[in-house]
């Protein structure tokens, strides 16, 4: 299988990674000419995960996505959600025909709310059972130092998923299969919102006795939209394990590694920086951001109760000060 990525960020880097040391060549879209003539010169991306090396005779790298496109029978989609709209805007419409797409988005795309899978079946008429997420537990900067990770790959034809998932396992990384397609990418969403609120709360300074209350009710509000918006557990549709990696171990680490941009987001949040300075100073994409209103929409349809999410939606977007807002969040813990 000849995989291509979109993306050149930190995540779509450490996927390239893990591909091309388990022996694969890959086809890299990288939309910056420059950055293609340093990694050609320099055998590592000179802006993300710099200490990962590569060997050019295993990666062909343009910044035509077309071309990438064409050569690829399975494509990694791996830019911010924000960004997926411009980046797949050149492609025609029977450009993917034929693909397997892998999403390892943790978003949603802003304006429409709507998942990668969902973009794709509108735009380009692209069937569900040929897509597939890679989600989970998995910062970008521990895949380059390659310590122990796991990653979950879901799709709906699970034979299938375990025939994606076999290119990606190296001596740091295990991987995982699941059915649940779309509820892992809802959970990989809420996951950034609560993270961002967890990095409020530190900058609040309240302690780990809060936090871990905090994150344990995080997780039970996880599973009540889940379980709302998904269909009920049947034959055909096996009931779903909330406490594996791609659900709860996401969350936990998400909230509590210093890796985590979105915690570092709401620390910077917490400590009385407007939205705007937090977004120059941080220099990278927090997913929670945008999701957090998405979400907050999303929900209209769905109708959860989803109390913490509503209340850092308010915090981010309606300019509820962020000591109110947790003393607001104080009331709903238990």
């Amino acid at each position: 299988m000849q995989f291509g990525i979109i993306g050149s960020g930190s995540w779509a880097t450490a996927l390239a990674k893990i591909t091309t040391d388990n022996g694969n060549s890959i086809n890299w879209w990288i939309r910056n000419e420059e950055t293609i003539l340093l990694m050609q010169k320099r055998r590592h991306n000179p802006h993300y995960l710099s200490a990962a090396y590569f060997d050019p005779s295993q990666l062909y790298l343009s910044n035509n996505i077309s071309e990438v496109v064409s050569k690829s029978d399975a494509l990694i989609i791996a830019v911010p959600s924000a960004f997926v709209t411009d980046a797949l805007s050149t492609l025609d419409i029977d450009a993917l025909k034929g693909k397997k797409i892998i999403s390892a988005i943790k978003g949603i795309l802003p304006g429409t709310n709507e998942l990668l899978n969902q973009f794709l079946a509108k735009q380009f008429d692209f069937p569900i059972d040929q897509y597939f997420t890679v989600l989970g537990p998995c910062h970008a900067e521990e895949v380059a130092a390659e310590k122990l990770s796991y990653l979950t790959f879901s799709g709906i034809d699970e034979a299938a998923a375990y025939d994606i998932a076999r290119f990606f396992q190296t001596e740091y990384l295990n991987t995982v299969v699941n059915h649940d397609v779309i509820g892992v990418q809802y959970a990989a969403v809420l996951k950034n919102i609560y993270a961002l609120g967890a990095g409020i709360a530190h900058g609040l300074d309240y302690g780990d006795n809060f936090l871990s209350v905090y994150i344990a009710n995080c997780a039970n509000e996880m599973i009540v939209f889940l379980k709302r918006l998904l269909p009920e557990p049947g034959a055909n549709n096996p009931e779903i394990n909330y406490t594996a990696s791609a659900y709860l171990g996401d969350l936990l680490v998400t909230c509590y590694s210093l890796y985590s941009r979105n915690r570092t987001f709401g620390n910077m949040i917490g400590k009385g920086y407007s939205v705007k300075a937090a977004q120059l100073e941080l220099s990278m994409i927090a997913e929670g951001y945008n999701a957090s209103k998405c979400i907050v929409q999303t929900n209209e349809k769905v109708g959860a109760e989803i109390p913490i999410v509503q209340t850092i939606y308010q915090i981010l977007w309606e300019h509820l000060p962020a000591v109110e807002g947790f003393k607001k969040i104080e009331g709903y813990l238990y």
